[in-house]
């Protein structure tokens, strides 16, 4: 990818443009991790609705153990992304270039881990497996926070539900019939074409992700993590090299300004 195109696609400068192809690719992301993670650990954790009804059925039912789990992993996944809002306000008070950034490397990092213990897990799954799955939801609250900020909550990536809704409401507008009565007494119903193309794109996106995700996983078993935190470091590198280049000129011209002074 071009050095300019990174820096758009996670800079501090954005663009609708730039904001839907982070979008997409964090989507593809998201339903990797999503369908690779379910395969090593049994439960889907990139959104909250499952996990939500399955810990109310486990309080009906008093199996306790599983309400502590479900519990921990909701409060995981709100971490994730007050951690995420944490990282990116903090970068835009000091005006880092790399405030989107570096949650997206945090990502990279954990998903890395994850990957790492996959061998430990399977030797201790039982007692591991609640810890994994905690792991897994604050990164999915993580990146979702990541893409909500950025494009003022336009986009999400770790779930399709709200997505696959609006797609129904603007086909519903596009088969609307706009009667000639109705167009003279009120607006005439128009779908926003631009939006369900997006929408259908992260969708799409989502379901590659599920399926690359599930075959890496598959085959190559937690390793399968490793392209995908590459792929995430590949588009926080730009504008965390850009800060860096910044502070070192601030720095140098710190340190000439002190020498002068001392003469």
């Amino acid at each position: 990818m071009p050095i300019f195109y990174l820096r758009k696609l996670s800079g501090d400068r954005r663009t609708s443009a730039a904001n839907h192809h982070l979008g997409l690719s964090l989507t593809f992301i998201a339903g990797a991790v999503n369908a690779g993670g379910f395969l090593a650990v049994g439960q889907y954790t990139s959104h909250m609705t499952g996990i939500v009804s399955a810990l109310t059925d486990n309080l009906a039912t008093s199996r306790l153990a599983a309400v502590v789990a479900g519990l921990g992993a909701v409060v995981a996944f709100v971490a994730g992304a007050a951690y995420s809002a944490i990282l990116i306000n903090w970068g835009r008070h000091h005006r880092m270039h790399s405030r989107y950034a570096y949650p997206l490397l945090w990502e990279a990092m954990l998903l890395l881990c994850f990957g790492l213990m996959g061998g430990y897990l399977e030797m201790h799954q039982t007692a591991i497996l609640p810890v994994t799955v905690m792991l897994l939801c604050f990164i999915m609250g993580l990146q979702n926070a990541i893409i909500s900020k950025i494009s003022n909550s336009e986009i999400r990536t770790t779930h399709m539900t709200g997505i696959i809704t609006d797609i129904g409401i603007e086909l519903g507008k596009i088969f609307y019939i706009n009667s000639q009565e109705e167009s003279q007494r009120y607006k005439p119903v128009r779908p926003n074409k631009a939006r369900l193309k997006l929408l259908v794109s992260l969708l799409i996106s989502f379901f590659c992700g599920g399926t690359a995700g599930a075959l890496g996983f598959k085959y190559i078993g937690y390793s399968a993590t490793i392209p995908l935190a590459v792929f995430l470091v590949l588009l926080a590198l730009v504008p965390l090299v850009d800060d860096v280049r910044t502070r070192t000129r601030v720095l140098k011209r710190h340190r000439l300004h002190e020498r002068r002074d001392k003469l």
